[in-house]
């Protein structure tokens, strides 16, 4: 899941390197570590230094149509989820990605949004 994603964004070697040595020998844990390159993205956001974050995003939009269903699903919950939470932004606001967010990923903010608005339906399955 993270080689094409490192790929896109090599910056985020480090941290993976480190979550790899954390969890040696274990079954990695992958929401924690989107959780992790959430922060880190909105790290990069808080730079400036976007410059990888469309190729981030075409990433995160094909782990959500082109992976299997767990894949899709963490790409969903513990990245684009972990992107929206305010509490992990200081100068920056969630909506600030929304340029880079691809069909899919737009259609999952946006039910995202609107679960956390009360629309207790807005994640059920569309197919």
């Amino acid at each position: 899941m993270f080689v094409p994603l490192l790929a896109a964004d090599p910056s985020f070697q480090p941290a993976w390197d480190q979550f790899i040595a954390e969890w040696q020998g274990q079954e990695l844990p992958q929401y924690l570590a989107l959780g992790d390159l959430a922060q880190h993205l909105i790290n990069r956001l808080a730079a400036g230094q976007v410059d990888r974050f469309e190729a981030v995003f075409e990433v995160v939009e094909r782990w959500q149509v082109e992976g299997e269903h767990y894949v899709a699903e963490a790409a969903v919950i513990g990245l684009l989820e972990n992107l929206q939470n305010t509490t992990l932004h200081s100068t920056t606001s969630p909506d600030d990605f929304a340029p880079w967010l691809q069909p899919s990923s737009a259609s999952w903010w946006k039910r995202l949004k609107d679960f956390w608005a009360g629309d207790a339906n807005a994640l059920r399955d569309a197919s």
